[in-house]
């Protein structure tokens, strides 16, 4: 028999609230007790005792353990700026060969894109031209130094060559930071030192390891330095910023240990260290933000996802729990069926933490209830066609 009709409630659950998993006292029947379908008529299955054997029902009873008390926020996940890097060019060029594309793994280091332009091919000149000097400079005091030692040469002009070759030496260390400045590591200019080839091509490569993730240009095309060439982020560790309202400030303390579930992958949990609390709360919210840091070494985590963020507050509190079997999920709704007399109800509950097996049940049931562990997939499917052949009759 069917009393009632199933109604999904959606819980409109604040930004953040204190969930103890159980050592906080033990709530009365009427504080316990408020599910959010209370005001609902209860959703029905009567079996009988032969169905109830087929089924293969196995129920527990509610209880009380002893678990971690938890912090529950809305995140979302960003990429860390340090772990991030932008790629672009001081001058004007043209892209004349490209070597990563969008998607690739690079490692520090790797060639990117390969650019032409005619401040390299001027930068480069100019820097053989400072190297030249130099070598000059440093022959012409040479000689004087001997023509002193012989007692011929004129102190004035040893002094005049030392000068020279101090300026040449400053004038070749500038020319080669300017090539630096234009993206030429030490390795490259080391090997133009011995080439003396005056080329106006330049080659950059990856400044961290990362995945190139936006922004890789079309062959040919000219760029100048406000453009960005590509971006590249090492995802394998996103931050999480979470908000808190301030009256929650107190609990938490870096080094907590942090629970990440996002809708894409809502049967997995992904772990994190509290990093980061902010020193200014929002004046307009009232919320502070913290930040966690978590692993994402298979990348399956995104930057931009929102997450749930579970803090895990230092100490233990008592709550009610139920093996995680019990709880059914349809939408946002969690349930589960609880036995009275010869009758199964379907009770809308609201969950925490899950630890050990067990789910933290926060509102919806009394300590002692009997609810199903085994069979509750069978009570669900019955229930909903019960619903659906009465909808077509009363149609």
């Amino acid at each position: 028999m069917i009393k009632g009709s199933i109604v999904a409630v959606v819980f409109a659950v604040g930004l953040t609230g204190v969930h103890c998993s159980s050592d906080s006292p033990q709530p009365s029947a009427e504080d316990s007790r408020q599910p959010a379908a209370s005001t609902l008529p209860e959703d029905t299955v009567d079996l009988s005792a032969e169905a109830h054997e087929m089924a293969g029902i196995q129920m527990t009873k509610v209880e009380p353990r002893a678990c971690r008390c938890v912090l529950r926020a809305m995140g979302k996940l960003l990429a860390p700026p340090p772990r991030t890097a932008v790629v672009g060019h001081a001058f004007p060029a043209r892209v004349t060969a490209i070597h990563a594309k969008v998607g690739d793994w690079v490692e520090n280091g790797q060639r990117l894109v390969t650019l032409e332009s005619q401040e390299v091919g001027i930068a480069r000149s100019e820097f053989y031209k400072a190297l030249a000097d130099l070598e000059l400079a440093k022959l012409t005091l040479a000689r004087e130094e001997r023509l002193l030692k012989e007692g011929i040469g004129i102190k004035k002009n040893h002094l005049a060559a030392e000068t020279a070759c101090e300026i040449a030496q400053l004038n070749a260390e500038a020319a080669e930071k300017k090539l630096h400045v234009f993206g030429f590591t030490e390795e490259q200019v080391e090997q133009m030192v011995k080439t003396h080839q005056i080329s106006p091509t330049i080659t950059l490569h990856a400044p961290i390891a990362g995945k190139i993730v936006s922004n890789v240009p079309i062959l040919g095309t000219y760029i100048d330095e406000s453009t960005e060439i590509l971006k590249i982020i090492d995802i394998t560790m996103l931050w999480v910023d979470a908000e808190l309202y301030e009256k929650d400030i107190a609990k938490v303390r870096i080094g907590q240990k942090v629970d990440i579930i996002v809708p894409a992958y809502p049967d997995r949990v992904f772990h994190g260290t509290l990093s980061y609390i902010a020193d200014v709360v929002h004046p307009e919210t009232r919320t502070i933000t913290v930040r966690a840091e978590v692993g994402n070494k298979d990348q399956r985590l995104k930057p931009g996802m929102f997450a749930n963020v579970i803090i895990h507050l230092n100490g233990d509190c008592q709550s009610l729990t139920v093996p995680v079997s019990a709880v059914l999920e349809e939408g946002d709704q969690r349930f589960v069926f609880v036995r009275r007399d010869s009758r199964f109800v379907r009770l809308e509950v609201k969950t925490g933490a899950i630890e050990g097996g067990y789910q933290q049940i926060l509102k919806g049931l009394r300590s002692g209830e009997e609810v199903v562990i085994q069979g509750n997939q069978i009570l669900k499917s019955k229930l909903q066609e019960e619903v659906l052949h009465q909808a077509i009759h009363n149609d």
